[in-house]
């Protein structure tokens, strides 16, 4: 027998805290009656990401780790309960060893500005009247909309970093573009880098605050990504 697998239903939240430690029970009363009628699995694995990193002994011979692999934290709570797990009160530094964060993101996702343009006060922005400019401000155009994977309910309420900058997104966002509002960094030109989830200078966007925003998880944030998206591999 290669081996015996198994996968937690929700060990992600605290609220299936008994659940998991059932199935955790279960697992192993399978996999002591297996052995007991001479099938020894050489292999024992059962452990995501948030299983890995919030129940230990769920390690076993092997771990299927997915999201973390990333850098990312299944969920914010995974992410608080690793701290407080390892919360040691013996540590002069408590402060910043609370603010430690043991993964390394390992994912950005950037564009370019494609064009900019001035947009007098009281004229409309992007399709439909959702948005009027109330003052004269200038706007980039961001070759990246819904079908790459950037909702449309970000309309109005998504940020970019550009110049530098944390800036909105203003209008619709399209199918293949969405506008930002480039005002206060009016030096942004064609060709400059704009950051939809990783750092540019001293600003961040995470995929945990973007998820928030969308009122989506990591997961789906990140698989939503499409195929076609252009892939750079950095050392």
């Amino acid at each position: 027998l290669e081996g015996i697998c198994t996968h937690y239903a929700g060990a992600e939240s605290s609220s299936n805290f008994l659940r998991v430690r059932s199935q955790i029970k279960t697992f192993k009363q399978i996999v002591k009656e297996a052995k007991s009628t001479g099938l020894n699995p050489r292999k024992l694995h059962s452990a995501c990401s948030a299983a890995a990193l919030t129940y230990p002994a769920t390690t076993m011979d092997m771990v299927r780790i997915g999201i973390a692999l990333y850098g990312y934290w299944p969920t914010r709570e995974t992410f608080m309960h690793y701290q407080m797990t390892h919360f040691d009160m013996n540590n002069p530094n408590v402060e910043s060893h609370l603010m430690d964060d043991p993964l390394k993101r390992v994912l950005s996702w950037k564009s370019h500005v494609m064009s900019t343009k001035t947009v007098k006060a009281g004229e409309f922005i992007g399709y439909g009247t959702s948005y009027l400019a109330g003052i004269t401000t200038k706007v980039a155009a961001i070759p990246v909309g819904y079908a790459y994977g950037f909702s449309r309910n970000l309309s109005n309420l998504g940020r970019v970093i550009v110049g530098g900058k944390r800036t909105s997104v203003i209008g619709v966002v399209n199918m293949n573009m969405m506008l930002v509002d480039i005002t206060e960094t009016p030096d942004v030109k064609r060709g400059d880098e704009v950051i939809l989830i990783g750092k540019q200078d001293n600003q961040e966007i995470s995929v945990a605050s973007f998820s928030e925003l969308t009122q989506r998880i990591n997961y789906e944030t990140l698989v939503r990504l499409p195929s076609n998206l252009p892939r750079i591999l950095v050392g």
